[in-house]
């Protein structure tokens, strides 16, 4: 199982990838195994990107609570904001 990485380390190591990549100079199995570790990390850091989004609008939209609630895909019952004008 690998442990999760952050945002900023995913992207680094992206970065190296795909300058790797551009130098064009590894053996073609290689390089398929080097993009498919970029493909991977690339869709850590768009989900973390989503959660990030997610956490803002939650923020923004509670900004007079200005209370930090996990973000879950299922309707809050409780939560009547968006019913309000």
């Amino acid at each position: 199982m690998e442990k999760e990485i952050k945002f900023e380390k995913a992207m680094e190591r992206l970065e190296e990838i795909v300058q790797t990549l551009e130098k064009g100079d590894m053996p073609l199995e290689e390089s398929l195994k080097v993009f498919e570790e970029g493909v991977r990390l690339s869709k850590t850091c768009m989900a973390k990107l989503d959660e990030a989004e997610k956490r803002v609008e939650i923020l923004v939209k509670n900004r007079d609570k200005a209370v930090l609630k996990p973000f879950t895909t299922e309707p809050d019952i409780n939560d009547n904001s968006e019913n309000e004008g």
